[in-house]
């Protein structure tokens, strides 16, 4: 119960920071250039623990910021169209659903584990996170954009499976690195990584989905 409460205001929290970025462009711009710089000194912090090699080292690490460049250059794009800017705030929403879905489900049914990788992730942990961020999804067509349900349909699974995917990606790495949480900057909570770690990867598949359609 105490973890879902901390899941809770975690989403809480980053729902209010979304909102002010959805308001400001400059809050979006300089949260966007915080959190992606706090992710990348996170990722670089285990990415030592993992490897001994210097020039793996240094690869990976050039890797993950070509990555997170890319990603604050993808998300700062959006502010020049609402229509974007409105996928963008779309997909956050849908990872955290997801998020709360997949636990919800999973610490409530349990059930058969989905993966080595990450013992905690189960099968009806991913049932409840498509079934949370369909009903979002439901929410967003009936009231603000009824023009195309198939679409929607198609870029909200997508999404949450990428963002599922990259939560297990985070937790194989962590586990790689023998790392419970990715930092303790959040107290309670882990890193700023842990609770994001899906989000990263969803929303750049959620904008070039929304460009594919």
């Amino acid at each position: 119960m105490n973890e879902l409460k901390k899941r809770f205001l975690t989403s809480f929290f980053l729902i209010i920071i979304l909102a002010s970025m959805s308001i400001y462009n400059y809050i979006f711009i300089s949260s966007l250039i915080i959190i992606s710089c706090v992710i990348w000194v996170e990722l670089n912090s285990m990415f030592i623990k993992i490897f001994k090699n210097y020039y793996y080292k240094i690869l990976i690490n050039f890797l993950s910021l070509i990555y997170i460049f890319y990603f604050i250059w993808l998300s700062i794009n959006t502010l020049h169209s609402y229509d974007t800017k409105v996928i963008w705030i779309y997909s956050v929403l849908i990872c955290i659903m997801s998020d709360i879905g997949g636990f919800v489900f999973g610490k409530t049914f349990k059930g058969p584990k989905l993966t080595k990788i990450s013992p905690n992730k189960t099968f009806s942990g991913m049932i409840g996170a498509f079934i949370f961020s369909l009903l979002l999804m439901m929410v967003y067509y009936f009231t603000i954009d009824n023009s195309d349900f198939f679409k929607y349909l198609i870029i909200t699974l997508i999404i949450s499976s990428i963002s599922q995917l990259g939560d297990i990606f985070i937790s194989f790495i962590k586990r790689k690195a023998k790392v419970k949480n990715s930092s303790d900057i959040l107290p309670g909570h882990g890193g700023l990584l842990d609770r994001v770690d899906g989000i990263i990867f969803g929303i750049p598949v959620g904008l070039n989905l929304e460009g594919f359609f």
